[in-house]
């Protein structure tokens, strides 16, 4: 599928970003302001399908969603990040992508979510009220932050909800869910950056035994899983010496 890319600046080092879910490419504007105002990077935005002004598709699984990026991306770019479902994309695309550096931002690695015995089928028997409360103490940890963020990118943000197929949203979460990441060595180069919200999406232990097989893991505290807009310049200092 044609997705929506935007690239800005003219650095000498090519990097692609892959938002989240309900984002879209100019939901990185914070964070791209922080790269390109040094000088060094030409960065690439993607809009997922489903997003932004990609077009909506009748199916939304990770792996089409892993072929979209290869499809619509440059191949071999210096680094590209993956936030939230970005990254679950992005290391189902990462070996065909071949970029020098894949760096993953609260990654959806593995939900914790129940998937299996009673606990789970009753779970998944009503997603749609089971997820809104698992949501909602997320989304409560993370509204004061929220409030904080300038008036654009708020604006941006609400944005990127209008143009979102929130159709997908039970779906993704389910494939992630019943499809999480097996431990394995990074098929490049990769940084993990976690916030203090990671174990949603990418339990400690699974991190631990991550950084056992070689992916470089790093913490930044105090922030809250959409890093890059609550604290975007922390972030890119945070990774600046693999971007």
């Amino acid at each position: 599928m044609h997705l929506t890319t935007s690239t800005t600046g003219s650095g000498p080092r090519h990097v692609a970003l892959v938002h989240g879910l309900g984002g879209n490419g100019a939901t990185w504007a914070p964070f791209i302001e922080r790269m390109t105002a040094t000088g060094q990077y030409t960065v690439t935005t993607v809009d997922l399908r489903g997003h932004g002004s990609s077009d909506r598709a009748s199916s939304y699984a990770l792996d089409e969603l892993a072929d979209d990026l290869v499809e619509n991306l440059p191949h071999g770019l210096d680094s590209v990040v993956g936030h939230s479902l970005g990254g679950s994309v992005l290391v189902r695309a990462v070996g065909r992508l071949a970029p020098a550096r894949a760096i993953y931002l609260d990654p959806g690695f593995h939900l914790t979510l129940p998937t299996t015995g009673l606990r789970g089928r009753l779970f998944w028997a009503a997603p749609l009220v089971t997820l809104g409360f698992a949501q909602l103490r997320q989304a409560r940890k993370s509204a004061a932050a929220k409030a904080l963020y300038p008036p654009a990118v708020r604006e941006s943000i609400a944005r990127a909800q209008r143009e979102f197929d929130g159709s997908m949203a039970i779906g993704v979460f389910r494939d992630v869910a019943f499809h999480p990441i097996a431990p394995a060595p990074p098929e490049v180069p990769s940084t993990i950056v976690l916030s203090d919200d990671s174990p949603a999406v990418l339990p400690d232990t699974l991190a631990a035994e991550l950084e056992g097989l070689g992916w470089d893991i790093r913490r930044l505290p105090r922030v809250h899983h959409d890093m890059q807009l609550e604290n975007p310049d922390g972030t890119f200092h945070m990774i600046e010496d693999v971007l």
